[in-house]
């Protein structure tokens, strides 16, 4: 009888965080490809775009003009998604039916002046100065007595939605705790009750002792493919501390950030040799006034791409009806980005 192996067999992967789980289908990877690998042709873009609505000085969509900005640059959103002054407001009829008002605030990050840059190609000390931001906006937004959850993220690439090339971030407030960080509290605090510790110390700790799913590292935090990854290149960044919010970290693990989000994006647009699309965002503890020592600050990396610049991954059929799939297992995801170099591709 055939002995079961995780790189050769299907199988499935539970994902602690949230409780779902991803089938994985090693040996479909290894199936002859007979599709696109060209190289994508990248537009050189100005270090000014006088057409940009987010370059210093322009005036936005919405009809107000940018501030003539050398460093970071933060707005309230011309087009939120979430109002701050919506009211409170309720419709539906029984269980099938249900409608309610939310509250929050939207606000776009220029992390750059620069039209030209993205943060894989930023100077480190500039990318420090992104991670301030959001420090400050965690706390300014959550200290408002109907914000309970700020996320943070950042769409970058066409093929991820993102409407504008120019290096920026968002960041929706909002009054009640949204789906996934909802999901990631759930289980969050069921481990922490049990073990006393949060789930992301031990999980950690097993993937540090491992190895084998490691991407960088630095003193203070560390970049891997988790153990339940649902997307080819799908990244961790999780603190080495058991920090719950970005509000609590000191001025070391606050460049220490930096660095690795730098470190681990310059491995991201290495692999294609192109200006790498993703979804990134942080988790942390929500702001609704209570303590929150369960919670472990991280972040997750979604990038779609999947075999070139220009072939990426579809969430489609049994992914859309039954549950998430993949075939490249995180363990050979993670040994191709540990193998490129680490200096950017336009630099060298």
């Amino acid at each position: 009888m055939t002995t079961f192996n995780m790189e050769d067999h299907s199988h499935r992967r539970f994902n602690p965080l949230t409780g779902d789980w991803i089938l994985v289908s090693p040996h479909r990877a290894k199936r002859p490809w007979q599709g696109q690998v060209e190289k994508m042709q990248e537009t050189q873009r100005p270090a000014y775009d006088p057409a940009c609505y987010l370059c210093p000085g322009n005036e936005r969509a919405g009809g107000l003009k940018n501030l003539d900005y050398t460093g970071t640059f933060v707005f309230t959103n011309d087009f939120s998604a979430l109002l701050a002054d919506a009211p409170d407001g309720h419709d539906g009829d029984g269980d099938l039916f249900r409608a309610e008002s939310e509250r929050g605030i939207c606000k776009v990050i220029c992390f750059s002046p620069r039209h030209d840059l993205t943060i894989p190609e930023m100077e480190l000390a500039d990318i420090r100065r992104v991670v301030d931001v959001w420090q400050h906006e965690y706390t300014e937004l959550g200290n408002k007595d109907f914000i309970n959850y700020v996320q943070i993220f950042e769409n970058k690439g066409s093929i991820m939605g993102c409407s504008n090339p120019h290096p920026h971030g968002q960041i929706w407030a909002s009054s009640l705790i949204p789906n996934e960080p909802q999901k990631e509290a759930v289980r969050q605090g069921e481990y922490f009750a049990t073990h006393g510790r949060t789930l992301l110390s031990d999980y950690l700790a097993r993937e540090r002792a491992l190895t084998t799913r490691l991407l960088v590292e630095n003193e203070h935090f560390t970049a891997l493919a988790p153990y339940w990854a649902t997307w080819p290149f799908e990244a961790m960044i999780i603190s080495r501390r058991p920090t719950a919010h970005i509000g609590l970290m000191n001025d070391a693990e606050k460049t220490a950030l930096a660095d690795i989000y730098r470190r681990l994006t310059i491995l991201y647009d290495n692999l294609f040799e192109v200006s790498f699309p993703y979804s990134a965002g942080i988790h942390q503890a929500p702001t609704d006034g209570h303590e929150h020592p369960e919670w472990h600050f991280h972040l997750h990396f979604y990038p779609p791409l999947l075999r070139s610049a220009t072939v990426k991954k579809f969430m489609v059929g049994y992914e859309m009806l039954a549950n998430p799939q993949r075939d490249i297992t995180p363990e050979t995801a993670a040994a191709r980005l540990r193998a490129l170099p680490t200096v950017h591709y336009r630099q060298r």
